[in-house]
């Protein structure tokens, strides 16, 4: 079955669901940036079929989110690394984790990350980059952006 596409909805987590939203997807950037690069240790650790794998990751190389470098010619085989778009998404991967752990997982974390500089074990908290207050759902205010059209979703409520 086709899956609906987002391609013309002005809405930037639809945009970025056309990009990241596939089953598996999200996976494999996490692997990633676990240090995975080779096809066939995708395939191991994630247990996909190697059809699937390759259109997840042909979609990754043609949005930029990875790189395809040739490691080896004869015959060729290529690593795939994340671009600094690609980087970008460990905040994503970051909060979705501690989403499950809170709420998915039975049992402590299965993956816990620490800070090098200080080697406590952490959690990402979202902040507000002009003054450094912790945000929630609650303490933001949604409204028209620069590029928002008429089709633009937005709350039907002024929160």
């Amino acid at each position: 079955m086709r899956r609906a596409t987002f391609t013309d909805m002005n809405c930037s987590v639809a945009q970025t669901l056309e990009i990241i939203g596939e089953w598996w997807t999200l996976l494999i950037i996490r692997d990633a940036l676990f240090g995975v690069t080779r096809f066939d240790e995708f395939s191991t650790r994630l247990g996909i079929a190697r059809n699937v794998l390759t259109q997840r990751l042909d979609t990754l190389v043609e949005h930029g989110v990875m790189v395809k470098e040739p490691y080896q010619d004869k015959p060729v085989r290529y690593d795939y690394r994340l671009t600094d778009k690609g980087r970008d998404l460990w905040t994503v991967l970051s909060a979705l984790r501690q989403w499950g752990d809170k709420w998915a997982v039975d049992g402590p974390p299965p993956v816990v990350t620490s800070h090098r500089s200080c080697g406590h074990t952490m959690t990402v908290e979202p902040v507000c980059s002009e003054c450094g207050e912790r945000v929630t759902s609650g303490s933001l205010r949604i409204h028209r952006g620069p590029g928002a059209d008429e089709h633009t979703p937005l709350p039907t409520t002024t929160p």
